[in-house]
């Protein structure tokens, strides 16, 4: 059912109520007199449309309510006062219900506006092409009614070509949002001054160090695509960019030596190390979280990234990537359990 026609038919739901109550009551007979029914029309009217409605439906279900008992000879008497008392008794709670369903709606439509312009300022949108660079971004949060998370991306243009970053900080919702906003501050300052791609990460690994507690960590990897297309890659225990070559082949960009996530480096004795790849002319290059691979489907399998990776063969990148994203959720069969971002990079 369209959302439209569904709204409609809840907004009518209340007087096809009454109307089946005085049926009912029409053919019952006098003797039985089910006025009690005409309860059942504001009742569903707190279900949706204002106090306005509900206040409409209650007077016309009493009005009703009245006449019925006019006609079922009840009138005065204790079945037909107890009938109109549970009209009016029903009428009341359906205000007072529809009363503070408003006011839960207000605060969840500020609440998402919040959120929205939280997702601004954390996630602004990406250029579609830096220094030649074709780059798409997606978002998928699996917080329920807001649009941010603890997953981040970003990409910014260098002296040498494009820098682009994705990471994914411990734990989720609001505090996971400040982390998250701790550790992009640092990387918005440091990739645009910053020489060298380790030196933005040790900009990084101090401002974890200042920001985050002991308990805490995120995972990130540093990408730098050079005009040649030489690609540079720091990964802090991050899941590894799948390469995808214009003939169709794949591969995923692993160090052969994983480093920890940053907030933990110093238990593995120094920095992690830059690896090296190349992008010719019509590959790209996709950097993601977990949130993708890890999405499991009824079956408990995960998401098998390398094997989709034909979903990115579309000519437009944003095209391509949002594709890739849908396959996603369609392999969960419902809305993902954990935050999702992802950055295409096509040369």
């Amino acid at each position: 059912m369209k959302p439209r026609a569904g709204s409609v038919v809840l907004f009518l739901l209340p007087y096809l109520a009454i109307g089946l109550a005085v049926a009912a009551d029409l053919a019952a007979g006098p003797s039985l007199g089910l006025l009690p029914l005409l309860a059942l029309g504001p009742a569903f009217a707190s279900l949706k449309g204002g106090l306005l409605h509900v206040a409409c439906v209650g007077l016309v279900s009493l009005a009703v309510s009245v006449l019925l008992s006019l006609y079922d000879d009840l009138y005065g008497t204790t079945r037909g006062v107890t009938a109109l008392v549970a009209v009016a008794g029903t009428s009341i709670a359906s205000l007072a219900a529809t009363l503070l369903r408003q006011r839960q709606q207000q605060q969840l439509d500020r609440a998402r506006a919040v959120a929205k312009v939280a997702q601004q300022v954390l996630l602004p949108k990406v250029p579609k092409l830096i220094n030649g660079l074709q780059i798409a971004v997606s978002y998928s949060s699996a917080t329920r009614d807001t649009q941010i998370g603890g997953d981040f991306y970003e990409a910014v243009p260098s002296p040498d070509g494009v820098r682009a970053v994705v990471g994914d900080v411990q734990g989720k919702g609001l505090d996971a949002v400040e982390r998250a906003a701790v550790v992009l501050g640092a990387y918005r300052v440091a990739a645009y001054d910053e020489a060298t791609l380790p030196d933005v990460g040790e900009c990084l690994e101090r401002a974890a160090g200042r920001h985050l507690s002991e308990e805490t960590f995120a995972t990130v990897i540093l990408a730098e695509v050079s005009h040649d297309g030489a690609v540079g890659l720091v990964n802090y225990g991050h899941p590894p960019p799948l390469i995808v070559r214009s003939d169709g082949t794949t591969t995923f960009a692993e160090p052969s030596d994983p480093a920890l996530p940053l907030g933990l480096t110093e238990f593995a004795g120094g920095p992690p190390p830059v690896y090296r790849a190349l992008l010719d002319p019509g590959d790209q290059m996709l950097l993601y979280t977990d949130g993708t691979t890890e999405a499991r489907n009824a079956a408990g399998e995960f998401y098998p990234l390398a094997e989709r990776a034909y979903l990115l063969r579309p000519s437009d990148a944003d095209v391509a990537l949002e594709g890739l994203r849908s396959d996603v959720t369609a392999h969960t069969g419902g809305p993902l359990t954990d935050d999702a971002a992802m950055v295409l990079l096509r040369r």
